[in-house]
């Protein structure tokens, strides 16, 4: 059997410093973390302000990223504590029994989490238990939950499809994987008739929902080069759905957007990126490998704007939000961009950790989650 190397790398990869090098991206590599830059001055055109804050417990060495569903957040921490809140209330917080290796993903019906061990443990959003799963390695994304369908997608390449109502296994795909790959947590996005997801080697996959086929397989990017460290270019951040498209990006490779229905290419940018991409109605957003954020246009990739002042302060995914742009960086400072020129419009510290978790759109606000812990929805003004 061939034998995959992980690196011990999570998709907040890009939180650990922006360089060239997987050593750079490791910080037990070194004698001593990289040095954060000090942000420049800004001259605020809108207002942050945090709209309610509660705690989850900390993520540890995992990313942990919230679910919204309407006004209800759902987030869970590695101790094993699941909390819903709604409105910036806690309504209920309940232990799992298990530690936890990943972020949640719920819908009106169903709060799903996964273990490092590869448990699926599903709950009614009561928080009492309704069925366990189990996959073949560790869980690290959260599984994406729909009406009759659980999409889980495990470390080892599987995605494998549970019922909903029971938790029985309807497939599993399975792929193979390059013979070195980052440890990531990106998850799966899903359609009424596709699961689409990005993999080790640059690969940009769609399955069939109803059986777990492929329905397509395109390159986001080729590897390229002569030694294993050099040929990594895995997609390691969630694709994006915009329209007829789907678009997705690579580390050590390109931004790329393809035709939903059919995977032939639209166009493509060289452009690395662990952090991942974000697309409103004309734009598609990326936070590179070397820490500037990038506006293109979502129909060509062309380049409108780059905002360079955060290199080497790891910007995490974007999250286009109203006419804005929304990152993070690594010591957990949000900062809001303009749409149009990509300047800096407010920034608002947090509590100091990464916050490495994608952030959730909740409403006219958004969510966040620190390593630390702290949830806090924040509202732009």
């Amino acid at each position: 059997m061939k034998q995959v190397r992980t690196l011990g790398v999570l998709a907040a990869v890009a939180l650990l410093g922006a360089c060239s090098s997987l050593d750079s991206l490791n910080p037990f590599s070194g004698p001593s973390k990289p040095k954060i830059p000090p942000l420049g001055a800004i001259e605020p055109t809108a207002q942050l302000s945090e709209v309610w804050r509660q705690g989850a417990g900390q993520s540890e060495d995992f990313v942990f990223a919230p679910a919204v569903v309407g006004g209800t957040v759902y987030v869970a921490s590695r101790d094993g504590v699941i909390t819903r809140i709604d409105d910036g209330r806690q309504v209920w917080r309940i232990e799992a029994g298990k530690k936890l290796s990943g972020g949640v993903g719920a819908n009106e019906n169903l709060v799903v989490v996964g273990t490092g061990k590869g448990d699926v443990l599903a709950f009614g959003t009561d928080g009492k238990p309704l069925w366990q799963g189990v996959v073949t390695s560790e869980v690290l994304s959260p599984p994406a939950v729909s009406d009759d369908l659980v999409f889980v997608r495990s470390a080892d390449s599987r995605i494998q499809a549970f019922a909903a109502s029971d938790g029985a296994r309807r497939w599993n795909y399975q792929r193979a994987t390059p013979a070195l790959t980052l440890r990531t947590h990106a998850g799966v996005v899903s359609t009424p008739t596709l699961v689409v997801a990005g993999f080790p080697g640059g690969k940009l996959v769609a399955i069939n929902r109803s059986n777990g086929s492929a329905a397509w397989e395109s390159n986001v990017v080729l590897p390229r080069g002569t030694t294993e460290l050099e040929r990594i270019a895995d997609v390691t951040s969630p694709p994006v759905i915009a329209g007829r498209e789907v678009c997705a990006a690579a580390y050590q490779g390109r931004v790329a957007c393809f035709e939903l229905s059919t995977g032939n290419t639209v166009w493509s940018r060289d452009i690395s990126s662990a952090a991942g991409i974000d697309a409103d109605g004309q734009n598609l957003y990326v936070s590179d490998d070397g820490g500037a954020v990038h506006a293109l246009d979502r129909a060509t990739g062309a380049s409108l704007w780059k905002q360079d002042a955060l290199m080497h302060r790891a910007p995490g995914k974007p999250l286009a939000l109203d006419g804005f742009v929304v990152v993070s960086d690594v010591e957990g400072i949000v900062h809001l961009l303009q749409r149009e020129n990509g300047a800096f419009a407010a920034r608002l510290k947090g509590d100091g950790s990464a916050i490495s978790a994608p952030m959730q759109p909740y409403g006219r606000a958004f969510v966040t989650q620190s390593r630390a812990g702290t949830v806090r929805a924040l509202s732009v003004r």
